[in-house]
């Protein structure tokens, strides 16, 4: 299977990508639809499997929104996929900022890192600056805007506020962008591929974030922190890294990789997502909200985006330097 698909040519690669992923989405989406049509006499079991329907049609439809988006990056260029991933990266920006309370000393630091910081990074992903792109928002950024708001001349709760911005752009902006960075990774025979390295990624780090979120809720495990998340335990963790990394293993024939590589760099982007996930949470305990989703999206005005994309975020830095350090490239 290894050898049939590595030995195809790129577009039929992606026809053979289209039918699969697509054709189980469409089922998945049809037999979501036909659960909504089973009737229940007890109002209390009727409304637990709305709930459960409610889980897997969002589920699918972040997955439908993830392949669209792979196949946008395959089939428009780099510009186009990171203006993409820059809009995503703006919208889950202003949802965790929103949930952040400012003040106007602050408006100076928001605006530089909305119509600045932001831009600035995903033109150097464009561009290639990797070098610069890996320090621009760790250092240059997270020494410019405490500098900003300490000349807006409000010492009130600095250190907070300033910690808050510079988390939001670490997740949002650096994390994000490292995505589409993977598009730009010139591997070894590996040439017009790399949209292909963009679908591996996401797809085993949804696998692994689908797996655990099962899991968690249908076998009963000591919870790891049950102050930060009432769901999270090292099992259900540690078996949807396993599931992301055996996806991943199956799939090396559209990576430069051979399987156990391919199995390694997955087990890699699903840890770290996974502890990605779990930081997210604290963040969202600590502003007091349980989930960023459709009860809070008219408060957020991202519909709770972060709540879909948080692994990526922490994952896709991991992915991408691990990739780029052990491979010299």
């Amino acid at each position: 299977m290894y050898h049939y698909i590595k030995d195809l040519s790129p577009f039929q690669q992606v026809g053979i990508l289209f039918i699969i992923v697509f054709g189980l989405l469409l089922l998945g989406s049809v037999w979501a639809f036909l659960l909504t049509l089973r009737e229940h006499e007890d109002p209390e079991e009727a409304r637990r499997w709305r709930e459960g329907i409610d889980e897997i049609s969002t589920l699918l439809r972040i997955s439908w929104a993830m392949m669209l988006g792979f196949w946008v990056c395959w089939i428009s260029g780099k510009w186009v996929a990171l203006t993409l991933f820059g809009v995503v990266s703006f919208l889950g920006l202003r949802e965790f900022l929103t949930l952040s309370p400012t003040r106007r000393g602050d408006h100076r630091s928001l605006v530089l890192a909305f119509f600045v910081v932001l831009p600035a990074q995903y033109w150097l992903v464009g561009t290639e600056h990797f070098d610069m792109f890996a320090v621009f928002v760790p250092v240059y950024v997270f020494l410019a805007l405490p500098l900003a708001s300490a000349l807006a001349n409000d010492p009130t709760r600095f250190l907070e506020r300033n910690a808050k911005l510079q988390w939001g752009i670490m997740v949002c902006i650096y994390g994000m962008s490292h995505v589409p960075a993977l598009l730009l990774l010139k591997f070894p025979g590996y040439d017009n591929k790399n949209a292909f390295m963009v679908f591996f990624f996401v797809l085993v780090v949804q696998t692994c974030m689908i797996t655990q979120h099962y899991l968690s809720r249908k076998v009963q495990k000591p919870i790891a922190a049950p102050a930060i998340s009432t769901s999270f335990n090292w099992y259900s963790m540690w078996m949807g890294v396993l599931a992301g990394s055996i996806v991943g293993g199956l799939l090396a024939g559209i990576t430069p990789w051979v399987p156990g590589t391919a199995f390694a760099f997955s087990f890699i982007a699903c840890t770290a997502g996974s502890m990605g996930h779990l930081i997210m949470k604290a963040l969202k305990r600590d502003r007091g909200i349980p989930s960023w989703g459709p009860k809070v999206a008219s408060v957020t005005g991202a519909g709770g985006l972060l709540n879909r994309v948080d692994a990526l975020c922490f994952a896709a830095p991991v992915f991408f330097h691990s990739a780029k350090w052990y491979f010299d490239i």
